[in-house]
């Protein structure tokens, strides 16, 4: 009889074993990064804070104005970039490499910033929150 309830306990014992094993093996192998798709569109752009508490996004080449993120208003634009800029001063970098806003073939969006290396792919954040971000490109194409 007690041979009959250890058995079990060995076999589930061996397979948190391996399973232990196979995630500390899993954790010591490079990853390897997926090649990123080419954009079909793209806005390269600086954030500049403006006295009032307002944003002024500007294109990175021409310094045009694309928009002006209204002082409270935009809370998921304002707060993306706000972590952005703030990697950036953590890791003792300026304001002079450009953001850049891609869209891809899908439809897909994300915001790249190649002075941290930092991507954020806009779209695990709802429709809403890339509809935010989606004008900007599209005052782009105006």
């Amino acid at each position: 009889m007690a041979a009959r309830t250890i058995s079990p306990l060995i076999g589930a014992g061996a397979l948190l074993g391996f399973t232990l094993l196979a995630v500390a093996a899993g954790r010591g192998a490079p990853a390897t990064p997926e090649p990123e798709a080419t954009p079909v569109a793209a806005l390269a752009f600086r954030a500049e804070d403006e006295a009032d508490g307002g944003i002024a996004l500007r294109e990175a080449g021409s310094a045009r104005l694309v928009e002006r993120i209204r002082p409270g208003a935009d809370g998921f634009v304002r707060g993306t970039l706000r972590g952005l800029a703030q990697a950036r001063q953590r890791e003792g970098l300026g304001p002079e490499e450009p953001f850049r806003l891609l869209r891809y073939a899908d439809g897909s969006l994300a915001l790249r910033d190649d002075a941290t290396g930092r991507r954020v792919a806009l779209d695990a954040f709802g429709r809403t929150n890339v509809a935010a971000f989606a004008r900007l490109l599209d005052t782009e194409t105006r």
